[in-house]
């Protein structure tokens, strides 16, 4: 309860809500082994170990499916680099938590977008 109390000090959440989410990350952790989450910025975000956030996989496997990719899976693995197995995780995890990931998706390109702007650089696609 003392590691509890410290961790709801230092990120400024209430203990509940703290054990909440470590619950909820330990049972999705169960349930796909090689799902880690990840402290940012814009808060706790499912990634792959060792290898990148669950959502740029996603990205990724959207963005090859809707360009026509035979198997967006093995398109993704070979631009990224990625094995097989990492991104058929992100794309199972995916199918489980699909809100979570598309709004961290979301989140990202609409940065993206403001970064742009202010930047001066033409929309990208």
């Amino acid at each position: 309860m003392e590691k509890l109390e410290a961790h709801s000090g230092r990120t400024g959440q209430s203990k509940a809500r703290v054990a909440e989410r470590l619950i909820d990350e330990g049972l999705q952790i169960e349930e796909f082994p090689g799902i880690v989450f990840r402290s940012g910025p814009a808060g706790r975000r499912a990634g792959v170990a060792g290898g990148p956030d669950v959502w740029e996989i996603v990205r990724d496997l959207k963005g090859s499916a809707q360009e026509g990719a035979p198997d967006p899976i093995d398109a993704v693995c070979s631009v990224s680099g990625l094995d097989r197995s990492k991104v058929e995780l992100a794309a199972s995890y995916y199918a489980a938590c699909p809100e979570d990931v598309d709004e961290r998706i979301r989140t990202n390109e609409e940065a993206a977008v403001r970064l742009r702007r202010a930047l001066g650089v033409a929309p990208a696609g």
